[in-house]
């Protein structure tokens, strides 16, 4: 009895170790993603890097988002909508916006991503948010709780349901095509888990 609780300890030890691996990798794959990028969105970095700099009349506080070569452009423009910000209003909200964009739109650029326009905030994808909140708060451990809680709790519900289905899926046509669906939902979760872990998600800014 005790060797099988301690077999069951080690299984459930490796196990989330593997879920804390797996999320770092799936972290870094949604970072490191032009489709899954946030930088586009009002509540994303760039565009707060971008109200701070007007803030304090600091444009390099936004040269970490673009390369050497659009600094010249971007502090052309950062100068002009600085110079409105006591001016009119409804001027200053229209010009800086343009500055928004462009340094979006030139953000993009580095990643070899399309400009799409700026993003209201809220859209950014929720996991997205929690990983810049635990770089804000120093805290990982609390995101990788929360993720391993996550994953951890989907891939057990898709197991739960196929092994179900798998009791009775000779029982009719109907029932077996529930359990192929449900198994391929459930193994092609796995596959995915497992492609970015071998393969990562990485690419060149």
């Amino acid at each position: 009895m005790e060797t099988k609780e301690k077999n069951f300890k080690t299984v459930n030890v490796h196990l989330k170790g593997m879920l804390s691996m797996i999320f770092v990798s799936l972290l870094l794959f949604l970072a490191s993603t032009p489709a899954f990028a946030h930088c586009d969105s009002y509540d994303g970095p760039v565009i707060k890097d971008a109200i701070k700099a007007l803030e304090t009349n600091d444009v390099k506080l936004v040269f970490k988002w673009i390369t050497p070569d659009q600094e010249a452009e971007i502090t052309g423009l950062f100068n002009k909508v600085y110079g409105l910000k006591n001016g009119d209003r409804e001027i200053y909200s229209i010009v800086e916006k343009h500055f928004f964009e462009t340094l979006v739109r030139l953000h993009r650029e580095t990643e070899g991503a399309p400009y799409t326009g700026l993003k209201p905030a809220g859209t950014t994808k929720q996991i997205i948010v929690m990983s810049d909140k635990a770089i804000e708060n120093d805290d990982i451990d609390k995101l990788l709780a929360q993720l391993n809680n996550h994953i951890g709790s989907v891939i057990r519900e898709k197991y739960h349901k196929v092994a179900m289905l798998n009791k009775v899926k000779d029982n009719s046509a109907e029932e077996g095509r529930a359990y192929v669906k449900a198994y391929v939902d459930y193994t092609h979760s796995l596959e995915a888990l497992h492609d970015i872990l071998e393969n990562g998600g990485g690419h060149d800014h």
